[in-house]
């Protein structure tokens, strides 16, 4: 498996009380390396990621599109030769950047028409890429509990403990699935933050625990369209959010009956703020002051 942070040389420069220093150190950088994924022998996506969990990551994704639906639908996974030779024997070489997936039912290989690249943007917009949605989903999200936003907030602030690559190279986004008590289960990095979300996704498929209808979403960047549209695939009613909504994603989340949340931020001492864009029912407001 190839890794996940590499050193650089840099150079630094600074301002202290009007002067410029300027200096040299060695630093850390996230790795970001192309994946090629290939369904049945076809190349299907080519996505940047960060090397690591690359099964579940392929998992999230093909479930994120409405390829599969189960762990089941899955009969292999194998890394592939790459298109690096090798100088001492002329054959190409695994790289482990291209992965090939084989369906059980052959029938569902019709599903894929395009290939295309993953990017940080969706390339989709307005109500037919959320009819689209809620076509491919399987489920229906549910208000069925309420959440302390003091226990979400302390999920926050524990998944900032939880981001080792982050903390490295500053270069990386987390998702985390969490309990209704703020226990993070499962917590992942990537360059590509809606990889870090198809890669806790791909890690509920494979243990069975579809849909997620009990947790909730937390990531560490902006809520987008296409990070909206993965929890509602994976029928989780609630994302919460450290930066930023977008406009699509609160116009998905209102439609669906999401809750969403951004500018999620844990302070000191329990402390912390959060802004409710969408379906508040699903956080305890009783004996909220003001």
């Amino acid at each position: 498996m190839g890794r996940v942070t590499d050193s650089t040389r840099i150079r630094t420069v600074r301002v202290r009380e009007g002067r410029l220093y300027a200096g040299r150190k060695a630093d850390r950088v996230a790795v970001e390396e192309p994946l090629d994924i290939r369904l049945n022998g076809q190349q299907l996506s080519l996505t940047m990621r960060t090397p690591g969990h690359d099964i579940e990551l392929i998992h999230g994704f093909l479930h994120g599109e409405g390829i599969i639906a189960h762990r089941e639908d899955i009969s292999e996974a194998r890394y592939c030769d790459g298109a690096v030779v090798d100088n001492s024997t002329g054959f190409a070489r695994n790289t482990y950047n291209v992965m090939d997936f084989t369906t059980t039912a052959p029938l569902l290989l019709p599903q894929v028409t395009r290939n295309f690249t993953t990017t940080s943007a969706c390339g989709v917009c307005g109500s037919e890429s959320i009819d689209a949605v809620r076509q491919k989903s399987r489920y229906t999200l549910m208000p069925s509990w309420s959440l302390d936003p003091r226990d979400l907030l302390g999920a926050a602030g524990a998944l900032t403990a939880k981001q080792a690559v982050f903390a490295r190279t500053g270069g990386v986004h987390a998702a985390a699935l969490v309990d209704l008590e703020g226990n993070l289960l499962v917590v992942r990095e990537d360059v590509g933050r809606h990889n870090a979300v198809d890669k806790v996704i791909g890690w509920a498929l494979l243990e069975d625990r579809l849909p997620l209808r009990e947790l909730f979403l937390l990531v560490s960047s902006r809520a987008s369209f296409e990070i909206a549209q993965k929890a509602y695939m994976a029928g989780i009613p609630l994302l919460a959010c450290v930066s930023a909504a977008s406009s699509l994603a609160v116009d998905t989340a209102e439609e669906f009956g999401m809750t969403l949340l951004g500018f999620t931020r844990a302070g000191e001492h329990g402390d912390g703020r959060l802004n409710v864009y969408t379906h508040p029912e699903r956080l305890d407001l009783t004996g909220a002051e003001g």
